[in-house]
């Protein structure tokens, strides 16, 4: 009887704490903070990193004081909720101390500080564990400025992936279907239909990627996914892009440069609405961004910022839903900031944003006032023939587990789509 009563305190406790558990969801950042970014080999990258491998958070301050910044660390489980590890476990050395590397910006009207934490770093020596984690960083007060989600995993297992188009008919000239299998000389799958997890992401977006997908067969130890329906993306299109290394004259779509005002103001060319145009081929970076100084040296610090003044095209979707201007130079965050206002005069949406020069991948998204976004009715429209980068990820836990190790990883690009 007592174990009996023991039991079920346990279980209602353990329901109890799972209720509880709060996803830890990216906080947008404030006005003044821009250009975040994560750079391995000077580069911005999406931020899925091998385990042991180095990598930088960067941003700018746009009150350009050298503030106090802190860092958190925070592993997660599968769903973006903490995990139980306690911090020494999957860290070694501390966080939640002050950003070291700082610079002020010089030649710019746009005066900032730019700040670099690198991980591992003089605090941090080592994070340990592969998983989900979030990265915090707080004002002197320790309240979170803005988070970040970056991914760690090991190299264990194989992810060969074929893009498709879309088993289904409708969806024929619309989606990628991903065919893919898993497999690992090293770990022998205990109850992969519980314990293998996976996620899928286009381009490197967490905001929609697709998950809870269960092997639909296995061979022996390879977990071989042929789905229909399950693990398909809207195509979508090509991003659109601006190129401004030389802030002064109009260059790639910027229409005409206004330099009478205390920041450079570049006015691009009306986008219209792609949806009912036919496709057209032309090279992006799949949503990611440069930052660079046609005349600098140094470029974290010599290149300004300017307004980018956005205007859209797309009289069917008038008033319906709201349009945002999106891309990794702002995360995809559909926030008021990024969101679009509909000129009645001009019959056009347009939109003012403050963004660092160089070369800049956007699209315009429509989402419902839940921030739902509407990817089958596109702006853009969705090609088949769409260039787009593929990754999946592959999660672990065996039966006697306490955290969800990220054990391989997958890439594959839609311009080797077959039918």
């Amino acid at each position: 009887m007592y174990l009996k009563i023991t039991s079920i305190i346990i279980s209602f406790l353990s329901l109890t704490t799972s209720l509880l558990a709060q996803v830890e969801k990216e906080v947008i950042p404030p006005f003044n903070i821009k250009t975040i970014s994560f750079v391995q080999n000077n580069q911005n990258v999406v931020p899925v990193f091998q385990l042991g491998s180095g990598f930088q958070l960067q941003f700018d301050d746009l009150y350009g004081n050298n503030g106090d910044y802190f860092f958190e660390i925070v592993h997660c489980d599968y769903n973006w909720i903490p995990s139980e590890i306690p911090k020494n476990e999957y860290l070694s050395g501390f966080d939640n101390q002050r950003i070291q590397t700082i610079a002020t910006s010089f030649n710019t009207l746009q005066i900032y500080s730019h700040f670099t934490l690198p991980i591992p770093n003089q605090y941090t020596t080592q994070l340990k564990l592969s998983g989900n984690y979030i990265l915090k960083i707080l004002n002197e007060s320790k309240e979170i400025v803005f988070s970040r989600r970056f991914i760690l995993y090991e190299d264990l297992a194989t992810v060969p992936i074929q893009v498709k188009r879309a088993r289904t008919i409708n969806n024929l000239n619309f989606k990628h279907n991903l065919d893919f299998s898993i497999n690992s000389n090293t770990i022998t799958f205990q109850n992969p239909i519980k314990n293998v997890k996976i996620a899928l992401f286009q381009n490197g977006i967490f905001n929609n990627a697709i998950k809870n997908i269960v092997p639909q067969y296995t061979i022996g130890n390879n977990l071989v996914y042929k789905y229909d329906r399950e693990t398909q993306f809207w195509a979508g299109n090509e991003f659109m892009y601006f190129e401004n290394k030389n802030i002064r004259f109009p260059a790639n779509y910027i229409a005409k440069v206004d330099s009478s005002t205390d920041i450079y103001g570049s006015y691009l060319y009306t986008n219209n609405a792609r949806a009912n145009s036919p496709y057209l081929f032309y090279q992006d970076v799949n949503g990611n961004f440069v930052i660079l100084n046609a005349n600098a040296e140094n470029n974290e610090l010599e290149t300004d910022y300017s307004w980018i003044y956005f205007s859209l095209s797309a009289p069917s979707f008038r008033l319906k839903k709201d349009i945002y201007v999106v891309g990794m130079f702002n995360n995809y965050a559909l926030s008021p900031e990024n969101k679009m206002d509909y000129n009645p005069e001009k019959g056009i949406y347009e939109k003012a944003l403050l963004i660092k020069q160089g070369f800049t991948n956007y699209k315009y998204i429509i989402a419902d006032s839940k921030s739902e976004i509407d990817n089958e009715n596109a702006i853009d429209g969705n090609f088949h023939q769409t260039e787009n980068e593929y990754t999946i990820l592959v999660y672990y836990k065996n039966n006697t587990g306490r955290y969800d190790r990220i054990i391989g990883k997958g890439n594959a690009n839609s311009t080797n789509v077959v039918n």
